[in-house]
Order: structure tokens, then sequence, then C-alpha cells
């Protein structure tokens, strides 16, 4: 029988991690966040958001190198802030005394990934050439969703998903709808190697400017990345995902002009789940109704009407990632939870 996931244990690619700052800073050891999941997992990607205050989300990676930051609800440069993520950890990260990241009783989330072609997320960074060119990366499989970012001028973030044309793309951080920009060379779908950039355009392929991508494809039983059609009702659609979400962040395509949402299993560890955040705003974590979901154990059903999640005929794209796969390897169901 063939396997239902390569990935028995999501926990060694992906997890959310919550935390409370101490504000010491990294003179004085900083404070080391350690991840809680039973095995160690270094992460490569993170991205912490201070729940409690009005802070920018603060994006570090392995490959562009520690202290260095991007802000996912800004058009910013890159800068380094060094009481900010300096290391990344054996199974965890430090943060020095910033307040984005570690201020003194303020409580954040991290959500964390390890770069793995086996999981289907590479980190890249290419420098732009004016003109259409082929974007190498590393996943051996098709992307699903590409996201870049200029890293050395002020640039938009270019968010691309498979279940809409290439051609098109979101901002992460704004809240424009899906919108024909040509981007992708004329909607040049990716490959197994690269994607390819149209030219001279500073968000994304501008000569002397360096960018980063993370790039995503979905793996059975750890990822899931395509769309559902809302139904206007409370008792909302069911979107299959083949694991039990730990992290899903969703948004609406079609007309309007409706924000992201971002949830997961730890800030909200019990259904209906209904805190949530906005990769676009530098608000604090809301709680409300507007945002009820219910993780299952094979995917997550809408529990709202709102226009952000859930509006009867429209079209809404998702990222989601797994707690657990919905069967293991050894054709063990997992539980709801």
């Amino acid at each position: 029988m063939a396997a239902y996931t390569t990935i028995d244990n999501p926990e060694l690619y992906f997890q959310t991690k919550i935390y409370t700052g101490n504000g010491t800073a990294i003179g004085s050891g900083g404070q080391a966040i350690t991840l809680d999941g039973d095995e160690n997992m270094q992460p490569d990607f993170v991205w912490i958001k201070e729940r409690n205050n009005s802070t920018n989300h603060q994006v570090y990676d392995s490959v562009r190198g520690a202290t260095k930051r991007i802000y996912s609800d800004g058009n910013y440069v890159e800068d380094t802030q060094t009481e900010g993520l300096t290391t990344f950890g054996s199974d965890g990260f430090t943060v020095g005394n910033d307040g984005s990241t570690n201020g003194s009783s303020d409580t954040y989330a991290a959500w964390c990934w390890k770069e793995s072609a086996d999981a289907g997320f590479d980190i890249v960074t290419f420098s732009g050439s004016d003109s259409n060119q082929n974007v190498s990366h590393s996943l051996s499989a098709v992307p699903q969703v590409v996201i870049v970012k200029c890293r050395t001028a002020v640039g938009e973030w270019m968010f691309g998903h498979h279940s809409n044309t290439w051609a098109n793309r979101m901002k992460l951080n704004t809240a424009d709808a899906d919108g024909s920009y040509n981007w992708m060379n004329s909607g040049t779908s990716p490959t197994s190697s690269v994607f390819t950039l149209t030219g001279n355009v500073q968000d994304f392929n501008d000569n002397g400017q360096t960018y980063v991508a993370y790039v995503f494809t979905g793996k059975q039983g750890f990822s899931s990345m395509g769309s559902y059609i809302g139904n206007g009702s409370t008792d909302g659609p069911f979107v299959f995902c083949g694991f039990r979400p730990a992290w899903i962040l969703y948004k609406r395509t079609t007309d309007g002009t409706e924000g992201w949402i971002l949830q997961d299993n730890k800030r909200s560890p019990f259904n209906v789940s209904h805190v949530w955040l906005d990769p676009q705003s530098t608000g604090a974590e809301s709680d409300s109704t507007n945002a009820n979901l219910d993780f299952l154990s094979n995917g997550f059903k809408l529990r709202h009407d709102d226009t952000r999640g859930n509006t009867s005929g429209k079209t809404y794209i998702y990222m989601a990632f797994a707690e657990s796969p919905f069967v293991n390897s050894n054709g063990v169901p997992t539980n709801a939870r």
C-alpha cells in the first residue's frame, strides 16, 4: 500500500511557538526561545508578531542571515536589527531586547519553518536583471506559491498562488484583491526547476536590486495550497487538506479589498478557533467571531459569514501546514482536536 504521507511528524519542518518576552539584551545573553516539539527543529524561516501591541511583523531567514529583517506589513527595505533575532539555534532561536521580538512581559507568536525539498519549501535569493529571467529553485517539484520581496529598495510583497493565473498577483502587505500584473512573464507557469519573472520592475526584478523568494509546494499529509468558494453561512464550507492543520492563512481573491487572516492551533487551541492576526497589518491580535473556524482531523471548516473568509460565491485562496497527517504512513488515523 502506498504511504498516505512521507512526513509522519510535521514538527520536523514546521512549528508555532508562543512565548513571553523578558526584555534581555543580547549583551546580557538575550532570550533563547526553544520550540515545543518532541524532536529538535532548527528553523530557517522565522516570522514573529507581537500579539498584545501594534508592531511590525518581523520576518527573518537563514539564507539572508540572522539580524536581517523585513516586515510583511509594508514595502520597506530590509534592515539590520542587532537586538532582534540574532541566532538560528538547533531547536529554536535567540532574540535580543527589540520590542518587536522580546519586550518585557509582551506576548509573541513565532511561526517557524525548516527549508527542505522534502517538505516543499525553498528560500531563494537573486539579483534583478531588468529583463525576463528564470530564477532557479530547489523544490524538485512545481511551486504552488511563490512570494517575492525586494531587499534593497522599496517593494511590495508579490504573492503568486497556483489557484489563480500566474500572471496575477496579490500582495502580502496589502488588502488588494487578486489582479493582473504580468509579473510571472505573461503568466508563464513555474516549473520543477525555475520560475520566470518579467523584467524592469522594482518590486521583483529591477537591475541593481536584490530579492528574496519563498517558494512552496504542497506535500501530502503536511501542506496544502488551494482555494474554496464561500457560501455566506455560519455553517461554512469545509476545506479538505489531508491533515489536522497547525497553521492557516487565507484571503479573498475576487473583487473587494478584504484583508488576510492568519490562524494557528497554539493561540487558539480549541474549536471554535477565533484568534487571528493579519500579515498586512501592524495591529495587535484580534479575537472575534468573524474568524470562527474549526481545525478538523482532515482540514478546516469556516464557522463565520464575514466577507474576509466566507462571502457567498466569492473565491478564497489558502495555505495550510499540518499538526499531524490525517493518516500516517502506517495507516494510523489522527484524532480530531
